[in-house]
């Protein structure tokens, strides 16, 4: 007996594994957005925020539910189909044919390539633009603002190497006492320092609009200029004098590398970034000597994560060889959906210990995916073993 054409059978278990998938998404998240809608429902009443908000905040949270729950459905769908055509016997009949298990998986790889496809663009061009845009809908229906949750507002550092009026290097810290959801800001603090980190400059602004790609136009300046001058030992002084100028404008013009797009981070978790988002936030965090540990692990968790696909697959594979005797098919089902739940679970708990231990952030984001990946390879060879 001889396998059937590949192609033939190949689209066999496609259009069973891609149906059973659709269904069990769309089961899936629609449990968790009924949870989010009852969450949501506890808003209605406050400031402007009514029912049409909240039934778009959950329309706009479902890509995210959708891209969580994904490697979760192609693993419980797999986990289905193996075990209806291994009570059937289908499977075996297969194995007797010629179907190996590096073929079996090959199979699998191609089938899970258009899902892994699915993630990469949902979490790139779906999630973050709808995350943002559900939290800035929420921030404007309460008419809150983004920084309301800061005590003391939103401190960020601004570093150029030469700024663009002077051609001087530039080193701020700025204080944003309030952040709107359209991203204008207002109540700012400006602390510039020289070279050597002594004070020149303290401005105050009460309205701050964003002008790309690079300056801030700031309105009703108030600005504060401290100048050093000479000690003078013969007088006994060792301490340097310093006189101060206050001058006001209507309007002032600051080049600046801070954007919306670095202060939209306030508004989304790392994980709804996209990479280009987090690539650019890492490199404002590293000019600025700050710690980006947290989203350098956000950023190789993004890259990793449509591979895990065939990492659960690869965990599904075994269960086609066991028999029906091993355990009806709900059975199966339960446990895929524990290995599926484990995964999501371990792959946080690495996070968290990565940037608490300072792990390298490729190996903190891969290693869950490796163990489960080895997992799998190791229970595919005992069945085939024992089976």
């Amino acid at each position: 007996m001889r396998l059937p054409n590949s192609p033939i059978y190949e689209r066999h278990f496609a259009r069973q594994i891609y149906g059973v998938f659709g269904f069990v998404l769309f089961a899936f998240a629609g449990i968790f957005l009924f949870f989010d809608l009852i969450n949501e429902l506890n808003r209605i009443g406050q400031s402007h925020y009514r029912v049409v908000y909240a039934a778009a905040r959950i329309a706009l949270l479902a890509p995210m539910r959708f891209y969580e729950l994904m490697p979760i459905a192609a693993l419980i769908s797999a986990i289905y189909v193996f075990a209806v055509i291994a009570s059937n016997a289908e499977y075996v009949i297969w194995r007797v044919s010629g179907l190996s298990a590096r073929r079996a998986y090959w199979t699998l790889t191609k089938i899970g390539l258009p899902l892994a496809v699915m993630i990469f663009f949902t979490g790139e061009a779906v999630v973050p633009y709808a995350a943002r845009l559900s939290e800035r809908m929420g921030l404007e229906a309460l008419n809150v603002s983004i920084s309301s949750k800061f005590l003391s507002g939103i401190w960020v550092r601004d570093t150029l190497d030469n700024d663009g009026a002077d051609r001087l290097p530039v080193r701020r810290f700025i204080n944003v006492g309030e952040l709107m959801p359209d991203m204008t800001i207002h109540n700012v603090r400006i602390y510039e320092f020289d070279a050597r980190f002594r004070l020149i400059d303290i401005r105050f602004a009460q309205h701050g609009q964003f002008i790309a790609p690079h300056d801030w136009r700031l309105t009703d300046v108030r600005t504060t200029r401290l100048t050093r001058h000479p000690t003078r030992p013969e007088r006994g002084l060792r301490m340097p004098l310093y006189s101060a100028q206050q001058s006001m404008m209507p309007e002032y013009q600051m080049h600046s590398q801070l954007t919306p797009d670095i202060l939209a981070v306030l508004m989304v978790a790392p994980d709804q970034m996209s990479i280009l988002n987090l690539l650019a936030y890492i490199h404002h965090l590293k000019k600025n000597r700050q710690d980006a540990q947290r989203y350098r692990i956000a950023l190789w968790r993004k890259i990793f994560y449509p591979s895990s696909i065939w990492v659960m697959l690869a965990l599904a594979l075994p269960f086609a060889y066991l028999h029906t005797r091993s355990g009806g098919v709900g059975i199966k089902v339960l446990g895929g959906l524990m290995l599926g739940i484990s995964f999501q679970l371990l792959s946080t708990l690495f996070s968290h210990i990565g940037a608490l231990s300072m792990w390298p952030a490729p190996l903190t984001a891969a290693l869950p995916a490796l163990f489960y990946l080895a997992l799998g390879f190791g229970l595919l060879r005992w069945v085939e073993r024992h089976g």
